[in-house]
């Protein structure tokens, strides 16, 4: 007796599907590695922004921090922070009133030129944390 066995819906995939499958998954996975590029080199670019922002804020603090306000026109100078090297530039004029002096200060980094800005105010015509004269002395 002879038993003879029939997969009529039991095949394997053809040559041309494996290839089908194979280009869809290829392009799955080109497209997954250009995401994982521009993620990472945004991360990057990210990164310097926070550093330049930090450049910007110290140089606020130093300026709100000194007792003498700052001189009106433009100044710049360089710093390293975050193991780079940042030039920074501040421009301080008189607002309308007259009141207050605004100082609009900004840094980027030498090689990359990743930017930040900040502007801040400051009263124009009082000394901040000026010494405390003391009690009147009698000669």
């Amino acid at each position: 007796m002879k038993i003879s066995r029939k997969y009529s819906g039991e095949r394997g995939f053809t040559l041309i599907e494996m290839l089908v499958a194979l280009s869809i998954f290829s392009l799955a996975a080109l497209a997954l590695i250009r995401l994982q590029g521009y993620t990472t080199r945004n991360a990057a670019e990210l990164e310097l922004r926070v550093v330049a922002q930090s450049v910007v804020r110290n140089r606020a603090v130093e300026i709100l921090t000194d007792p003498r306000p700052p001189s009106l026109g433009e100044r710049s100078g360089e710093e390293e922070n975050g193991g780079l090297k940042w030039t920074w530039t501040q421009s301080a004029r008189l607002t309308e009133e007259g009141n207050f002096i605004q100082i609009d200060i900004t840094a980027q980094e030498k090689v990359s030129g990743a930017p930040a800005a900040l502007t801040i105010l400051r009263p124009a015509n009082i000394i901040l944390d000026a010494p405390d004269p003391g009690p009147p002395t009698e000669n």
